[in-house]
């Protein structure tokens, strides 16, 4: 879950990263007035989720409050990378000496948070690492031991910041990983970090990404910042299908059979066990599948929950088939899941027998399963058959 600039700089500013004057206008005439009370120079920047806000236009420089209001004005009609602004950032244009970049992003590889900084702010730090791997400090975090500043300084110092600077950022910085691990975030940036011409250290631009399923847990903090639930803070709003796929899931505690996401392929896709239905996603694509959707099921789902998600994937146009595939389950009944598949199916109008292109869900009461899905003539796998093998045999039977 994503925060716009300007919520994300509300976050820093709890823990007391040091901000520059700032304030965050809905209109125009809000904006001259934020600008007049900051007074001098300031920057306007659109309040969008997405990048490349100073290529379309979004961030724009103004001397006098007449000028912010007239760059507001055109900033809030701007559309970015299909996104309408929130609103506009009104910030103050600090005379900087120098710029630095701060950040704490998760390793998947390691399965670690790492902290990243360079001395070379203001452009994206992977072509810094690209380019200038020598301006890179990094450090994994550990998630079980606390986290000292000592471990920051290091990452600080490797780049070749010393003396009364490496003081005056290892606390900055320290906190800034602390806010990582405190409100389980996937990302926390500060870039640029700037240094004024009298020494002082202020964040010019940050932002932080929540982890989705930590919603509940910080309910809280998201109340605090005006955030509600209705909003899913992704890349795009959801579809009209997803929205759907969101209502299957709620109507039964028991299970899950949701988390839909719409694509334009001909494969439907009834998949999950966590990483194995990114695992199977990719690998219907790799046999050269078009998946028409993404979703999850597990849990140990109703009849009625699998039943109405199959109805809802058969009911996208352009789906011709369907793929159910999970890897070796316990915690889910294979026979449920069968039964709802299958109703699913008859209550829209389909024969399993062509529907389903392969069913391959092993594990608890699976000989059950595979009993109802051979009386309706619907080829199953048993753990015998790997999930690419399986994922290969939809698309085959989508080409047949």
């Amino acid at each position: 879950m994503r925060f716009y600039e300007y919520e994300s700089r509300q976050i820093l500013a709890r823990e007391g990263i040091p901000l520059s004057k700032h304030g965050f206008a809905t209109s125009a005439e809000q904006a001259k007035q934020i600008a007049a009370d900051i007074g001098g120079p300031v920057v306007i920047k659109s309040q969008v989720l997405t990048g490349g806000r100073m290529k379309a236009g979004g961030v724009k420089f103004a001397d006098t409050a007449e000028e912010a209001e007239a760059h507001a004005r055109d900033i809030l009609q701007l559309e970015i990378n299909g996104h309408m602004p929130r609103g506009v950032l009104v910030d103050s244009k600090a005379p900087i000496k120098q710029e630095y970049y701060a950040g704490v992003i998760y390793d998947g590889i390691r399965k670690l948070p790492t902290f990243v900084f360079s001395d070379m702010g203001g452009i994206d730090i992977e072509e810094v690492a690209e380019r200038h791997p020598e301006h890179v400090g990094q450090i994994h975090v550990s998630t079980l031991l606390p986290f000292t500043p000592y471990r920051a300084k290091e990452a600080i110092a490797a780049v070749g910041v010393s003396g009364e600077d490496l003081n005056r950022l290892t606390p900055i910085v320290a906190t800034l990983v602390e806010i990582f691990l405190r409100y389980d975030l996937t990302l926390a940036e500060i870039n640029p970090l700037g240094k004024t011409h009298d020494g002082r250290f202020l964040v010019l631009d940050g932002h932080v990404d929540l982890e989705g399923d930590a919603r509940a847990k910080h309910a809280q903090l998201l109340q605090e910042l005006g955030i509600g639930k209705e909003e899913t803070r992704e890349a795009r709003p959801p579809t009209e299908f997803e929205l759907k796929g969101a209502q299957v899931d709620a109507a039964d505690h028991r299970g899950v059979a949701g988390n839909v996401r719409e694509f334009d392929g001909d494969l439907g896709l009834v998949i999950g066990a966590g990483g194995g239905s990114l695992t199977l996603f990719d690998a219907v694509r790799k046999h050269g599948g078009r998946p028409a959707n993404y979703c999850e099921i597990g849990g140990n789902p109703s009849v009625r929950k699998a039943c109405e998600l199959t109805k809802l994937i058969l009911s996208k146009p352009g789906v011709k088939k369907i793929a159910v595939m999970m890897n070796v389950v316990s915690n889910t009944r294979v026979d449920i899941v069968a039964r709802g598949v299958i109703k699913g199916c008859v209550e829209a109008g389909r024969n399993p027998a062509d529907t389903i292109a392969v069913f391959r869900i092993p594990g608890a009461w699976e000989d059950d399963g595979f009993k109802i899905l051979k009386k309706y003539g619907v080829e199953y796998c048993d753990r015998t058959v790997s999930l690419y093998e399986a994922a290969g045999r939809a698309v085959a039977k989508m080409r047949s």
